[in-house]
């Protein structure tokens, strides 16, 4: 190795060793801040640095005659201390160090930084765009900005800290950066904190200059994946003109993309991918990496079959899909395509709940061998806010999977919108920055470039466990849909794109240059490929077309949707000494753990609770629930905003000791072959989290899976999970669910945001049996509840009013008998004594207005005022109803009391489902609060006002 090289290895690896009196020994880059630091003391007070420094500083500046910037503008002047001019030696100073040790030590310095803003600004210029849009160049990558002189782009350094060969010049070094990081790859990764994880990345990426080394056998496989694409959407566009399809045209490479991710994950040990996408380039994927056969996409474009989905199912570019992919090597991945509403970015949580049971289930908590793709558009990945929350779960441990890969198809374009109308940022990807991982911007008509990113993020996935961004810049060739003109508001951007060929056509000449394929050899692809889509089509367009029936296997075999039936009734009852039991091991701890007081206090409640000396509260009651059902080996999966303490304080399943903070879940202790138990505080975020959940009981059918909202009307915030997913989710795609969601919900004086749980908008959602929308008033009650969603085989997503204020109410109690024997009553008939035959009115209601009513009654004895509760209001149990009013004298009037105003709460729905006679027999009339635009009074004195008005209107006393 030549000396000069030497030279800047023996600089680069020597510490700065100043001594007491700021000696210049030792001297080398790392002294360059300190050097400065004294310099500048030195211009402020000569006589404030050693005689030594000062002695060189003189000399420096009547020597040289400048220490001021370059005329490049550069802090870096070419003639200076740093870079002294050529046959002067400071030697005789006594320090030991010549200009060419000092001009070494500047060049290191200097080139760090340049390499260093190369990692960092490096994607700024590289070249990603195939629309060629012009950037501007940071001037930290410019040469100039160094001071560097042609000389010195010529001098050999050291790079053994740096990839490449072991010596080469500045100006080698500066190609090999620019190579890596400016061509067709721009990366983002030192926002990362962690110095390994940057080290690994710069070590992967600058030893090949970013690049992957392709077989010729891999090469085709590309080229073929690319043809398949551009067929496919070549056949459409002619075959169903004006269709919509949405089409992947511009974007043709994230089919190799994908094809290469899945491969790879495949040899790495992944048995099981779940994707989720939006609908653009969706058929494309479904037939050429899914396989779902064409023949039944064509057979929904010609829609020949009206009559199967009256009323049901769901656009062709919303479908999903799962098959069994074979690897080259003859390795088998499940994949699974998350079916998708409208809704973009929303089904990404769902494909992470989704994937997060598989690992649940498998006992894959690292996420070796499972894994979750998630294809974004641009425009939805920088506006959808659920993209934020998505991310933010990625880290956490109870929604965690084992790193997520992002794919961005970047069309850049949302709809009609530019980017400079779409986002502040600079690119569509800045926000996955909140995360400790890279980002990749890779130029989509490059696929070789692409494979050296689809390589490098499933790596950096095995390797690190997070999340991975893999941002395709491409374009879109045909409007947001196929009937759509973008020359109307993007005529320069497509004008571009009209001269542009397909991916596949670059690719090929890239290949033919090489020599690696033939021209027949790739016409020959193409015309296979058409020939098998042209019998595809012949076969979809023949009426006796038989369509495949989805049917319900796997961890769903014997369960069923549809309507329910007698034959779903099942019993929830539990022995009473087991309830005693699995109670009063709840209230135990180990001897080491010290409760906090009030919590040990509430421990000694529930043990004599559980031995019958006092009734069971409503947490209590759910912790039977809980309980029996985990003893039965039931799964329990609780998760929301302060779950394990409860939002009113009422649950405490999860104890944390007073002296340490460790944590104790005495669910987790019940039985050795009992379930597991997870129980999650979430962070503060409905949609994201409620998504995740709904995904989990997609993939869990046998368990207990709850989110529970802080209150029930934070709910609203999440609303297009409950009405794209869990409410219509069996009609649209026959996936059914089981998810029980929580939603505080009463009027207790805590004004318009907590005390509706807006149970008009989930029963407004309520049709066909879709879901169960119940509001329990009784301890017992919601532990029946709970167990009957576990046991009965009919699977729907509960919702349920749960209560605020009965959750202490000394009323709202039940005894341990009334758990052990019964089951959930969909109404309860009047608890008092008084005679049907003389009741004079009759009050239907649900919730707490209950227990407001009965004290009215007994405050007024009242005994000819009947007192109802329905506690299911969906499916309305109408022929329980009707037994129920029977015992009463036909033309007795009927009110449907509530706490809501008119417009909100069930009186609505009841009177849509009842009419204004219920069974032509018994007039039906409401009292509610006047309608509102918002639930309720902040004023807690005006609460309890109209709360005495209402109650007192019940019995015609105001």
């Amino acid at each position: 190795m030549n000396s000069a090289a030497d030279d800047g290895r023996r600089l680069q690896n020597q510490s700065a060793n100043q001594n007491g009196n700021g000696s210049l020994q030792g001297f080398n880059s790392q002294s360059l801040e300190y050097v400065e630091n004294l310099f500048s003391d030195f211009q402020r007070d000569p006589g404030s640095v050693p005689d030594e420094w000062r002695r060189m500083f003189d000399e420096e500046i009547n020597g040289n005659g400048a220490s001021h910037a370059n005329s490049t503008g550069s802090p870096f002047p070419r003639r200076s201390l740093f870079n002294p001019p050529g046959g002067r030696a400071s030697a005789g100073d006594g320090s030991g160090i010549g200009d060419e040790a000092l001009h070494l030590a500047g060049l290191q310095e200097r080139l760090d930084q340049l390499i260093r803003n190369y990692r960092v600004r490096g994607h700024t210029v590289a070249a990603v765009d195939p629309l060629e849009q012009p950037r501007s160049e940071p001037v930290e990558l410019d040469p100039a900005f160094y001071g560097f002189s042609d000389d010195d782009l010529e001098r050999p350094m050291s790079t053994e800290w740096f990839g490449g060969p072991e010596v080469n010049t500045i100006r080698a070094m500066i190609k090999w950066l620019q190579t890596t990081y400016c061509r067709s790859i721009g990366v983002q990764f030192m926002h990362i904190d962690s110095l390994r994880v940057r080290q690994w990345l710069q070590d992967r990426m600058e030893k090949t200059a970013n690049h992957i080394k392709l077989s010729r056998e891999e090469q085709i496989r590309i080229l073929t994946r690319l043809s398949n694409a551009v067929v496919f959407e070549e056949f459409i566009q002619t075959k169903f003109v004006g269709a919509k399809s949405f089409s992947l045209e511009g974007a043709e490479s994230l089919i190799p993309l994908l094809d290469m991710a899945i491969e790879k994950a495949g040899e790495d040990g992944v048995q099981e991918v779940v994707l989720g996408m939006a609908h653009r380039g969706r058929l494309n994927v479904l037939a050429n990496v899914l396989g779902k056969s064409p023949r039944l996409i064509f057979r929904e474009f010609e829609d020949k079959d009206p009559e199967l989905h009256v009323g049901r199912g769901d656009v062709k570019y919303h479908l999903g899909h799962s098959s069994d992919w074979t690897t080259a090597s003859g390795k088998e991945v499940h994949l699974t395509l998350c079916f998708n509403p409208s809704h973009l970015e929303f089904v990404s949580p769902v494909a992470l709940g989704r994937l997060r049971a598989k690992q649940d289930r498998a006992g894959d908590r690292e996420g070796r061998n499972s894994m979750a793709i998630l294809i974004h558009g641009d425009a939805a990945f920088a506006g959808e806010g659920i993209v934020q929350e998505t991310l933010n779960l990625s880290e956490l441990a109870g929604y965690s999977t084992g790193g997520t890969v992002h794919i961005i198809v970047n069309n850049q374009i949302g709809f009609t919108t530019s980017q400079t109308d779409s986002r502040s940022c600079t690119y569509a990807t800045d926000v996955a920055k909140m995360l400790q991982s890279p980002i990749f911007h890779v130029n989509g008509e490059d696929p070789e470039a692409v494979a050296q990113v689809v390589h490098l993020a499933l790596d950096f996935r095995r390797e690190f466990g997070r999340d991975v961004i893999i941002d395709m810049y491409c374009y879109r060739r045909r409007g947001h849909n196929e009937g759509d003109e973008p020359m109307f508001t993007h005529p320069v951007m497509y004008r571009a794109i009209k001269q542009r060929p397909t991916v596949f056509e670059g690719y090929l000449e890239h290949l033919l240059s090489l020599r690696g394929v033939t021209k027949e050899e790739a016409d020959a692809l193409i015309e296979s490929r058409r020939k098998d889509l042209e019998a595809d089509l012949a076969i979809a367009r023949r009426d006796r077309f038989i369509q495949c029936v989805d049917m319900l296997g796997g961890v769903w075999l014997g369960f069923h949707g549809g309507h329910v039936s007698k034959a779903d009734n099942v019993s929830t009852n539990v022995a009473q000494s087991i309830l005693s039991e699995i109670l009063t091991i709840q209230t135990e701890v180990p001897e080491d753990f010290k409760p906090h007081p009030k919590i040990r206090r509430l421990l000694q409640a529930r043990r004599e609770m559980a031995e019958g000396k006092r009734p069971l509260d409503w947490g209590a009651a759910e912790a039977l629930a809980y309980g029996t059902a985990v003893a039965e080996g039931t799964r329990l999966r609780l998760s929301g905003q302060d779950v394990g303490r409860g939002t009113f304080s009422h649950r405490h399943a999860v104890l944390h000791d007073y002296d340490d903070g460790h944590t104790y879940v005495p669910l987790q202790h019940l039985a050795r072959e009992q379930g597991p138990v997870d129980i999650y505080n979430s962070p503060l975020s409905e949609a994201g989290v409620l998504g995740f959940e709904y995904g989990y009981s997609l993939d869990c059918p046998d368990g207990l899976v709850i989110w529970e909202a802080q209150f029930g009307d934070f709910a609203n915030t999440a609303q297009v999970i409950f009405d794209q997913f869990i409410a219509s989710g069996e009609d649209k795609w026959d996936r059914l669910s089981g998810l029980v969601v929580l939603l505080p919900h009463g009027f207790e004086g805590q004004g318009p945001e907590h005390s509706s749980a807006r149970l008009e908008r989930y029963l407004t959602l309520a049709a066909d049996h879709n879901m169960q929308v119940v509001s329990p008033t009784s301890p017992a009650q919601f532990f029946h509840c709970l167990r009957r969603q576990v046991l009965c085989r009919w699977r729907k997503p509960l919702v349920v009013m749960t209560p605020k204020s009965l959750l202490r109410h000394p009323d709202a109690v039940s005894t341990l008998e009334e758990c052990a024997d019964g089951g959930f009553q969909y109404l309860i008939p009047d608890q008092s004594d008084c005679d049907p035959q003389s009741v004079t009115q009759i009050l239907l209601c649900c919730g707490k207005i209950y227990y407001e009513l009965v004290r009215e009654r007994a405050e007024w004895d009242r005994n000819d005022v009947a007192i109802i509760r329905v506690e299911q209001l969906y499916p309305l149990y109408t022929d329980g109803l009707r037994a129920i009013l029977s015992d009463y004298p036909e033309g007795t009037p009927v009110t449907w009391v509530q706490e809501e105003p008119e417009n909100m709460g069930a009186w609505r729905f009841i009177r849509c489902r009842l009419g204004e006679r219920i069974f032509d027999q018994y007039p039906l009339s409401g009292l509610y609060r006047p309608s509102s635009a918002s639930p309720a009074t902040g004023s807690a004195r005006s609460h309890r006002l109209e709360q005495e008005v209402l109650v007192a209107r019940a019995f015609d006393r105001h």
